[in-house]
Order: structure tokens, then C-alpha cells, then sequence
């Protein structure tokens, strides 16, 4: 089923937009009846019952009969993290799940005008004292406001550099190596299983999750919840 909803994240071009799904909730469940060689016409109680029975005791299954194709628009500090689950989630024998795909932008072939995320002096964290990774509050003012101008002089820069590489000739799969990795946005395409949606949503929503991909999940959320109402209430842990 063809549909287009879009919300924007961490600012005006950060976004996450739903593109296609197929099947709803009754498919899950028609999915696991079929061992029964029964099916539903109508999403019943029974129906309902049967999602919560499958979800709390494991049976996954039915639920990657379900598939949700999302576009991301996100630094690619995000964009790394959220394949490295993808990588990682098809590996694990407890999610049984290799069905995601992946299309991503390249600036082999792009060479627009990248764009950046720049964190508002307001938005720039500490880092936590208790761990490792994660990060803690605000940092002060002048802190932020410095970092804030730090940042920006060094996206110009990398841009400047760019451009002026392709405008002496370097390929530009060579050009981009000027330009800022993290901060920079990047296009891709994800179609997932709703089993693998709702795995990295439980991962990424922890509270121990980095902010920016933490803001991710919230809009996937956000665009899966309607369509699958019963089958994402089961299995995301909000």
C-alpha cells in the first residue's frame, strides 16, 4: 500500500518519511493461523489476542510477513549507527531477521550541496559522568556558543575545498574527502520487517540511546503506530 507521510527531525533537513507497507495487523495474524490452514477476513478479538499471545512468547515470525519501506534524511553519525544495527540485527539468531534492505546516497555520483547538522549553542551536552558513551547536560553557555562557531568554520571550510576541488577536476569521489563526515546529511532508503522495525525502535528508544537517534526512532514510531496499531503496541517497550 502506497503512502507518503513525513516528519522532520533535529531541524529543517533532517526527516524521516514512510514511502510503502504491506500487510496490517490481520496479516500477522492470518500469518500464524495458516498452520491451522484458517483465516480471518476481519480483524476480530480473537485476532488481537492472538498478536499479544505471538509477541509476548516469542513467536516473531508472522510479524516479518509485515514490511515498511521508510526514507531518512540524517547526519551520517546517525545514519552509521542505524546501520550498524542493521548489520548486527541480521545476524542475531533471536531476531531472525536478514530481510532489511538498504539504499544510500553517494557522493561518487551527488555532488549537490551537502548540507550539515549543527547542534544550536543551546544543544551542545556534556559527557556523562558515569559512563563511557551517552552524554550528560548542557554545557555552559560560552561553551556552546564556542562550539557552536568551531563547527560552522569547519563545515565552510570543508566546503570551500570541495568546491574547489571539482572546480580544478578531481573526480568527485575524491573531492568529498573534504568535506566534515559526521555532521553532513545523508539520503537512504530502509524497507524492514515490522519484527525489525520494532527490534531497533526497543533499541534505540532506551534512554541510553544517543539523543539524535533517540529523535529518529521517536518520528519511526510516530509513522509506524497508526498502521500497525496492535502489533507495535505488543512489541515496543516505550
Amino acid at each position: 500500500m502506497s503512502i507518503e507521510r513525513k516528519i522532520n527531525v533535529l531541524d529543517e533537513n533532517g526527516y524521516v518519511m514512510i514511502h510503502d507497507v504491506l500487510g496490517t495487523d490481520l496479516t500477522v495474524a492470518n500469518a500464524a493461523r495458516v498452520s491451522y490452514a484458517k483465516k480471518s477476513a476481519t480483524l476480530t478479538e480473537g485476532d488481537k489476542r492472538l498478536i499479544d499471545f505471538l509477541a509476548r512468547e516469542g513467536h516473531t515470525s508472522p510479524f516479518r510477513h509485515v514490511i515498511a519501506q521508510f526514507e531518512f534524511n540524517a547526519p551520517l553519525m546517525v545514519a552509521r549507527q542505524h546501520w550498524k544495527y542493521v548489520v548486527g540485527s541480521s545476524m542475531l539468531e533471536a531476531t531472525g531477521d536478514n530481510m532489511d534492505a538498504w539504499n544510500e546516497s553517494s557522493r561518487r555520483y551527488v555532488t549537490e550541496e551537502p548540507s550539515f547538522y549543527v547542534p544550536q549553542p543551546n544543544e551542545w551536552r556534556s559527557a556523562p559522568e558515569s559512563s563511557k558513551q551517552g552524554s550528560g547536560d548542557i554545557v555552559p553557555a560560552e561553551i556552546g556558543i564556542e562550539a557552536f562557531m568551531k563547527l560552522m568554520d569547519t563545515f565552510n571550510t570543508g566546503v570551500i575545498r570541495y568546491e574547489w576541488a571539482l572546480a580544478n577536476g578531481i573526480c568527485a569521489e575524491q573531492a568529498r574527502l573534504f568535506l566534515p563526515a559526521y555532521g553532513m546529511y545523508v539520503k537512504y532508503y530502509w524497507t524492514a520487517s515490522l519484527q525489525s522495525i520494532c527490534h531497533f525502535l526497543n533499541q534505540r528508544l532506551a534512554h541510553d540511546s544517543q539523543v539524535e537517534i533517540q529523535m529518529y526512532a521517536k518520528a519511526v514510531l510516530e509513522l509506524i503506530k497508526p498502521l500497525f496499531p496492535i502489533s507495535v503496541d505488543k512489541l515496543v517497550t516505550e
